[in-house]
């Protein structure tokens, strides 16, 4: 079997058996080492592969255990004998970077899928446009997502809270904007779902806001969390998440919103124009 056959078909079957679970970091290289090292596989120990992805040789067997495998040396003999061909790789064949990019793009066509429920979306965009003060919440990873959001929200929404520090802090900014009459709190909780997260998002609900929660569509343990959900898949083939899908929510949702606020966000957008031409803000 040549080597481009064997990488193909060992990638193959690593995200069969990984499919629905979430590998961690140290997982993902140990599974990145298999298959860029498919030719010397079957000669590797498990000390050497874990040398190979820089992780302790209880993470290879670890890994082993979690595709289902009683150890390593079960999982290497699995692979080296099971997954034989004789097919040539066609010259179109991914590399992992393509792989992850088509997985991404096939994660924008189930976000597609998804949107078809129009009817969510309308009412998460009522509820945004609604609360006056807007709470956004993204901590960790998820931070960007809600920087992102708010930056342009706050351009058509005339009070917009961004929450992201963590800490005792988002607490005290929950509590005011509740007090200062918001009563809907965005929260965006990508993997790994931090404990912060959900503390922040239980306070929220306990003072009264309606929760709308963007997070993984993997996530399950959402009832007791938030009051409208609306999920989108992460692409966990590289070593870090990329969030395509919820960058792509961000723009919907910015745009529900705006559909919602009765011409008050044109006309913020138009001003908005209009000044920064005044003050020449930007190059072209």
């Amino acid at each position: 079997m040549d080597r481009g056959g064997d990488r193909q078909a060992i990638r193959a079957e690593l995200e069969r058996r990984s499919a629905g679970q979430r590998l961690t970091p140290g997982q993902r290289r140990i599974a990145q080492c298999m298959i860029e090292h498919s030719a010397e596989l079957g000669f590797l120990s498990s000390m050497e592969l874990a040398e190979l992805a820089n992780v302790s040789q209880p993470s290879v067997t670890r890994f082993a255990v979690a595709l289902g495998f009683d150890g390593y040396l079960e999982m290497r003999k699995f692979l080296r004998s099971g997954l034989s061909t004789e097919e040539e790789p066609s010259d179109g064949e991914a590399n992992r970077y393509q792989a992850a990019a088509i997985a991404e793009a096939n994660n924008l066509a189930e976000l597609a899928q998804a949107l078809a429920d129009t009817d969510l979306i309308d009412r998460v965009g009522e509820a945004l446009a609604a609360s006056r003060p807007l709470a956004v919440l993204g901590l960790r990873a998820s931070a960007d997502l809600a920087t992102h959001f708010a930056y342009f929200a706050a351009k058509v929404h005339p009070d917009v809270r961004l929450l992201t520090p963590g800490g005792s802090l988002i607490d005290d900014q929950i509590e005011q904007c509740r007090a200062a009459g918001g009563d809907t709190l965005l929260a965006f909780m990508m993997p790994l779902y931090p404990r912060e997260t959900m503390r922040a998002v239980e306070l929220a609900r306990h003072t009264g806001m309606r929760i709308v929660l963007v997070t993984d569509a993997s996530f399950t343990d959402h009832d007791e969390l938030a009051d409208l959900l609306i999920k989108a898949r992460v692409n966990s083939r590289l070593v870090f998440d990329s969030h395509a899908a919820a960058s792509m929510l961000v723009s919907v949702l910015l745009d529900a919103m705006c559909n919602k606020m009765n011409g008050e966000a044109q006309k913020r957008l138009d001003a908005i124009d209009r000044s920064s031409k005044k003050r020449k803000v930007f190059a072209s």
